[in-house]
């Protein structure tokens, strides 16, 4: 999917939602299209599939620690809706990597970029990050690359 296919089918299922009613998922897209139009705003063009990508993943994360604050506060009765919003916005990135996918792509770039050892991370990572843009999350990828490099 090109990023006016993903921004243009994001565009019209919030337009469904708001005919349909649907608050959470017109809450949970708003949120991406005004992050998406800041973008663009910023760059002064339109942004690449990587960046709305990019955009989805944070907004994701940002859903995520909203759960765990939630749960801090013991207001369990708001988390239902926030993980709705997380599956609204998983509908438009790609299938999630698992660990032994995120493990396989690790190895082949410490042998691209011949790494040997955890101060060659920062490599690794950079290299790594792209390939997987919005298949896993960063933190997850970061530990298994760490563990590789320690041999553990």
């Amino acid at each position: 999917m090109n990023p006016m296919e993903i921004k243009k089918s994001i565009e019209n299922d919030f337009k469904s939602a708001m005919k349909a009613g649907d608050e959470v998922t017109k809450r949970a897209l708003r949120m991406v299209l005004a992050s998406i139009k800041l973008a663009e705003v910023d760059q002064g063009h339109e942004i690449t599939e990587q960046d709305i990508l990019s955009i989805l993943q944070k907004e994701i994360k940002s859903l995520r620690e909203a759960i765990a604050d939630a749960e801090k506060a013991r207001r369990d009765d708001l988390i239902p809706g926030i993980e709705a919003e997380i599956k609204v916005l998983e509908q438009y990135t790609p299938q999630s990597l698992n660990e032994q996918e995120i493990i396989e792509l690790a190895k082949g770039v410490i042998d691209e970029v011949g790494a040997s050892s955890p101060q060659d991370m920062g490599k690794v990572m950079k290299e790594l990050m792209p390939k997987i843009q919005g298949r896993a999350e960063g933190a997850v990828v970061s530990s298994q690359v760490r563990k590789l490099l320690s041999n553990e």
